[in-house]
């Protein structure tokens, strides 16, 4: 019998999602549009508008995106050297670096770094979107009420996800997909935890290519299933502060976390995802109670 229409999409979509995993955690090596297909089981001859087909830009395009957005994020929470930070991003050389970030962002890598600094003697920082927005928030002016964030030894976590692209405030349709799939087999136990793995920053990458995985806890025995994967949140140092209220303001806690506690404890951010524990069931709870951990991964300098 040959498979349904709705059987080979879920194919597609279980190993695209492998190759997603694989283009992250190798996103420091070249990595081969062969070894792609490899990972997901396609001829390489059609890997390529596969691949083009489901994510709307090539495998060259994506991963160039990704580390170029990579790169304004250390612009912004670094002070590592334009040269070096060129360099992870692949680029061999400042011009061609500073040419192809000039026509990302509508501004030299030198510029945007200042841009994202205090300014004038204010504590101040103003951050520019995609779309030349300004949005300013002030990370120290907690100063008075310092926040309460820990260094913590994180183990990996086992997770299955479902992968959502576009805007953070439209994941309800990943969680509703995941929980539907998990709540049959059992997996809505007491004890699971429900994680949000957050690739992107949305002060940098368009909101129609923000990625973030909906996320619940499971054993090591648990399988792939279609557009529900499989991976390994990576363990080690993270920096744990727990965000009172809405999800909408998150980006208040990330900014002061980012912008003061981290620089101000000698610490640097490691080039992997931030994950966040959703404490509290927001279906049940008020707005203003809602208890998030955020955890950015950190190495000591």
């Amino acid at each position: 019998m040959e498979p349904s229409k709705e059987a080979t999409r879920k194919d597609y979509i279980e190993r695209m999602l492998k190759v997603f995993s694989y283009i992250q955690r190798h996103l420091d090596e070249d990595v081969c549009l062969e070894t792609l297909a490899q990972e997901a089981c396609f001829s390489p001859y059609h890997f390529h508008r596969i691949f083009r087909g489901i994510v709307g830009e090539s495998v060259k395009e994506h991963i160039r995106r990704i580390k170029l957005e990579r790169a304004a994020a250390r612009l912004k929470q670094t002070n590592h050297p334009i040269i070096r930070i060129a360099l992870e991003a692949g680029y061999e050389a400042h011009e061609a670096f500073s040419r192809a970030f000039r026509q990302r962002f509508k501004m030299s890598p030198t510029q945007y770094r200042a841009a994202n600094q205090p300014f004038n003697g204010s504590p101040a920082a103003v951050h520019y979107t995609p779309d030349g927005e300004i949005k300013k928030f002030n990370p120290w002016k907690q100063e008075t009420d310092p926040m309460k964030a820990q260094i913590v030894e994180i183990q990996p976590i086992t997770v299955a996800f479902v992968r959502h692209v576009g805007p953070y405030k439209e994941c309800g349709k990943a969680w509703e997909r995941l929980c539907a799939w998990a709540g049959p087999k059992g997996y809505l136990q007491p004890g699971v935890q429900f994680i949000g793995l957050c690739y992107d920053d949305p002060e940098v990458t368009p909101p129609d290519k923000i990625r973030y995985d909906a996320c619940l806890t499971v054993g090591a025995d648990c399988k792939p299933d279609g557009p529900v994967g499989i991976q390994t949140i990576e363990g080690g140092l993270y920096v744990r502060a727990t965000h009172e209220g809405s999800y909408n303001k998150l980006y208040e806690t990330y900014a002061d976390l980012c912008g003061r506690w981290i620089a101000q404890n000698n610490l640097e951010i490691r080039s992997l995802p931030s994950f966040e524990v959703y404490l509290n069931d927001p279906n049940s709870t008020p707005e203003a109670e809602l208890l998030t951990d955020i955890h950015v991964p950190v190495e000591r300098k």
